[in-house]
């Protein structure tokens, strides 16, 4: 016989529920961990105070620089580049509750020194603007401020002679470098075919005058005190496209004519920043060295075999002339490695008895080009 089918009962035996709907994703959602990110801040400005006031942190030195942590908490390399600004930041702003740092710059704001310095402090530093290089020095010297950033160096144009003469005169400390990659901008308020002039600092324009010559053959060059100063003038004058920053852009309401015009794509300005803290090693150094030979031959030969012997590499080496001694220079020399370290200290002994004036500028970690 065929069998009916069995009726349904309820309340014997397992059943199947339907899986849950996911929840659809709302405002207060949203708010709800915007709040609690902010509460995470607070308690972890808190933390570091308790921290610092203990004697366990520095807060000066902790505030130089944000940690590494965020580079090891995050797989996505997509994700990696964007934390680290908002971890910096994260960082800056707990210091400037607990401590707030003040940093000179070569000015005014928008430059690429201002740039570079956000990058190494964040935006809640105390950021203070100056006219020039000297002006710098003499603020951290002074302590109005307890770092300065200067560019010392540019992978198209060399070194920057202004740094490397305040060293000579004012041998303060070196405690960091920023290595930041310059990206050039054509900004104004008309259209690329308006523009009759170019106006930029000239090491801005030097590192442009390839794209200028092609794209705008007939446009005059025009040096300014800096390319924020270009990019005031461009907002006043639609035949006046400057040479700056997309910040500086974005600031001044400039359109983007042409992005990334430098000529050199790997064009890299190297920041030094001065101060007193002195870090630790970290695995990972750079050790900035200024001398002063004694002027009889084969001098200058005899102070590089110091860093053969201790199997040192150097990473950079430049001769600056000795003002008033016609024919006499000051050198400079980067090698990997901290000062603390026993072949350093051995190559730092052995150069001392070679040399007329040693200074040793300072160890600080390595760093990574960034922008």
């Amino acid at each position: 016989m065929e069998k009916k089918p069995e009726s349904k009962r309820t309340g014997q035996g397992p059943t199947k529920s339907k899986p849950a709907r996911p929840k659809s994703p709302t405002i207060a959602a949203l708010q709800k961990l915007d709040r609690e990110l902010i509460q995470l801040c607070i308690r972890r400005a808190e933390l570091f105070g308790e921290l610092c006031e203990s004697g366990k942190i520095d807060p000066v030195k902790q505030a130089d620089g944000a940690s590494d942590i965020w580079q090891t908490a995050v797989d996505d390399d997509r994700v990696r580049p964007l934390l680290s600004h908002v971890y910096r930041e994260v960082q800056s702003f707990s210091a400037a509750l607990v401590n707030p740092i003040r940093v000179a710059y070569l000015g005014p704001e928008y430059s690429y020194s201002h740039l570079a310095t956000i990058e190494r402090f964040g935006q809640s530093a105390e950021l203070l603007a100056v006219s020039s290089i000297p002006a710098v020095f003499e603020s951290v010297k002074r302590g109005d401020t307890e770092y300065g950033v200067v560019p010392i160096e540019n992978s198209t144009d060399g070194r920057i002679v202004d740094t490397l003469d305040m060293f000579v005169r004012m041998p303060i400390n070196i405690c960091g470098e920023i290595p930041m990659r310059i990206h050039h901008n054509l900004l104004g308020i008309g259209k690329l075919s308006e523009v009759r002039e170019v106006h930029s600092k000239p090491q801005a324009l030097s590192q442009c005058r390839g794209w200028i010559s092609k794209n705008l053959p007939r446009a005059k060059l025009v040096a300014a005190d800096s390319t924020t100063a270009a990019a005031e003038e461009a907002k006043r004058n639609s035949h006046v496209a400057a040479i700056a920053s997309r910040q500086a852009g974005a600031n001044y309401q400039l359109q983007l004519l042409a992005k990334n015009i430098e000529d050199n794509k790997d064009n890299v300005t190297r920041f030094a920043v001065i101060g007193s803290a002195s870090p630790k090693p970290s695995g990972k150094d750079k050790l900035s060295i200024m001398f002063e030979l004694l002027h009889q031959p084969g001098a200058l030969a005899d102070a590089m075999a110091v860093f053969k012997r201790c199997r040192l590499n150097l990473t950079w080496i430049e001769s600056f002339p000795k003002k008033g001694s016609p024919n006499e220079y000051i050198f400079f020399v980067e090698l990997e490695g901290h000062q603390a370290d026993a072949r350093v200290r051995r190559a730092i002994d052995g150069l001392t008895k070679k040399t007329a004036r040693i200074e040793l500028l300072g160890s600080y970690p390595k760093a990574e080009p960034v922008g």
